[in-house]
């Protein structure tokens, strides 16, 4: 069905080039003959068909094997307590905001609500074309500089949270993982739910005993399916670390996965003392960081894809205000 989706995607995007060439070439025979009036036919279909054909161009560039397939997405504060939890919860409404702004459906694997506001972590699946083609761009770390709203004397705080983007490994592919290698936690969940959810033992803790892998899932109400999403997530991860050490065989691995602070981040977004989001890979920014907190991200992505097809090396300083 997935595969029935790409092809039924890849059609549109071919008849839309379709439309799009013969409309055009008609209004640019009348332009040629001296039609009047006809300037403003042809600007108004170029300004119709521009974004949809941004958009083909974009999904052109995403020719990684796993680009068309859904993503997962994890977010996790770094140190920083309170501040930087906050932070995390931000975080994942910028993701969930985009995918509404796509249309990419999400389910929500696990989230974990911190003591004083924020989360400790959460992990989404975003389901959609090209949905890991897209959010590939957001995996790393990202800093924000603001007048925290947790501090007293309103001082201006730096915090730090990681976005980790994987794809969703297709159920064709086979991946044992042996029963002894995974132990399994049962217990009460905690957060929103109401009592069904938070009086039985229905989250589910994974950890993978040889790699110190560990998944949650404490979604749904069902024991049985938290622990099948759990499988399914543990499987996707698994999965990428046995890619990513095909890939250090062969000396095309981007290097360990960084800690989530100062110096190591992709990202920043400046609320305080002026308003700017920056891209450290590829110098992209715009001064309308609410927006982009609002789920504005194409622009980033956009700039990542022709970063990547480049060559990808850094254009900012790491330690950079931006």
């Amino acid at each position: 069905m997935r595969r029935r989706a790409e092809l039924q995607e890849r059609m549109s995007s071919a008849d839309t080039l379709r439309q799009a060439a013969d409309e055009l070439e008609v209004l640019a025979e009348m332009a040629r003959d001296g039609d009047e009036g006809i300037d403003a036919e042809l600007e108004a279909a170029l300004k119709r068909f521009t974004p949809e054909l941004d958009r083909i161009e974009l999904e052109a560039r995403m020719t990684g094997d796993h680009d068309t397939s859904n993503a997962f997405v994890e977010i996790r504060p770094g140190a920083g307590g309170t501040e930087s939890a906050d932070w995390a919860e931000m975080l994942l409404r910028m993701y969930l905001r985009w995918c509404e702004r796509r249309g990419f459906s999400v389910e929500v694997i696990d989230e974990q609500p911190a003591e004083e506001a924020g989360i400790k972590g959460a992990t989404l699946l975003v389901k959609g074309p090209y949905a890991y083609g897209n959010l590939k761009s957001e995996n790393g770390v990202h800093r924000l500089v603001r007048i925290s709203p947790f501090d007293q004397q309103a001082r201006r705080h730096t915090s730090f949270a990681s976005a980790h983007i994987y794809p969703e490994i297709d159920e064709e592919i086979d991946l044992e993982i042996p029963e002894k290698d995974i132990r399994v936690d049962r217990y009460c969940s905690s957060g929103p739910g109401g009592q069904g959810v938070n009086t039985t033992y229905s989250a589910v803790r994974l950890v993978h005993e040889p790699t110190g892998i560990i998944v949650t899932c404490q979604n749904e109400r069902s024991q049985i399916k938290n622990l099948a999403s759990a499988m399914k997530v543990l499987k996707a991860r698994l999965y990428e670390l046995e890619v990513q050490r095909r890939e250090e065989e062969l000396d095309k691995l981007k290097g360990p996965k960084k800690d989530i602070s100062w110096g190591n981040q992709i990202r920043s977004y400046v609320l305080q003392p002026y308003r700017m989001v920056k891209d450290l890979r590829t110098g992209h920014e715009v001064g309308a960081a609410d927006r982009v907190l609002d789920g504005d991200l194409d622009g980033f992505i956009e700039a990542f894809l022709h970063w990547q097809a480049q060559g990808g090396r850094p254009v900012v300083d790491e330690g950079a205000d931006g």
